[in-house]
């Protein structure tokens, strides 16, 4: 990673999304659980890996007819269910058992329904990694990647090429769109980092959630939002896709 200023370091982080399985909550036979760390009490951690433990007693396992699967909601759930249809396939034959994509709409939505034992295995974007880990039962073993390494990506503070804007400080007491409370890039990231560069949110400028990084692209491209930060992968494939024109924006 290049670091030739502070900020550059900052904005430069790469973070990784996660794939995981989820692990059945443990009953009120565990109650003895000798550690479980974080993990809500329906979990135990004896083994200490800061993720769910796998039931000690097979009975307690599960063998579901048809496996389901989802992908964070970081854009259009729509757009999923084609892109993800050759890994469902290739689920399928590894596991002899049925695969089929479940449409969630929010982060939320997506650690409830593996809470609730609806949804087998995910792809979880770093926010809510934790919490699915956490609340869910989730066992990370996996990021995304290709044949030449991990998958990345950075926030991408976003503003219109013809705006004024072009610092952190020219959007004190602006409208800047963060996409939920749970996103890594378009929330925590920036709460985390902006302070530090002389731009905290809330304060120097009023936070609006738009609902996803895709809805704040497009809401940047129509004029609703003064900035906004995102994943930088979300942006370079809806400009890729020919939903926004790369030259309308200006990247931080």
């Amino acid at each position: 990673m290049n670091t030739p200023s502070k900020a550059g370091t900052i904005l430069a982080l790469s973070v990784l999304g996660l794939l995981a399985l989820a692990a059945r909550p443990a009953s009120a036979a565990d109650a003895a659980c000798a550690f479980r760390g974080a993990l809500d009490e329906a979990y135990c951690d004896a083994n200490r890996d800061i993720a769910a433990d796998a039931p000690t007693d097979a009975a307690k396992l599960r063998d579901p007819s048809t496996i389901v699967f989802t992908y964070t909601p970081v854009e259009d759930p729509a757009l999923y269910a084609s892109q993800f249809k050759p890994f469902l396939e290739h689920l399928s034959q590894c596991t002899g058992k049925r695969a089929v994509y479940f449409q969630v709409t929010s982060n939320a939505a997506q650690v409830e329904a593996m809470r609730s034992g609806r949804l087998h295995v995910a792809g979880f974007s770093t926010g809510p990694t934790a919490l699915a880990v956490n609340l869910a039962g989730a066992v990370p073993f996996a990021v995304k990647g290709n044949a030449d390494g991990f998958e990345s990506y950075r926030v991408a503070l976003l503003f219109k090429a013809d705006s004024p804007y072009k610092t952190l400080a020219d959007l004190k007491g602006k409208r800047v769109a963060h996409t939920s409370a749970t996103s890594n890039s378009g929330n925590l990231a920036p709460r985390a980092f902006f302070s530090g560069l002389g731009l905290t949110p809330e304060k120097d400028y009023q936070v609006v959630y738009s609902g996803g990084h895709d809805r704040s692209v497009m809401g940047v491209n129509a004029g609703d939002y003064d900035a906004a930060p995102v994943a930088s992968d979300v942006w370079t494939r809806m400009v890729a896709r020919g939903q926004v024109k790369r030259d309308a924006f200006r990247v931080i």
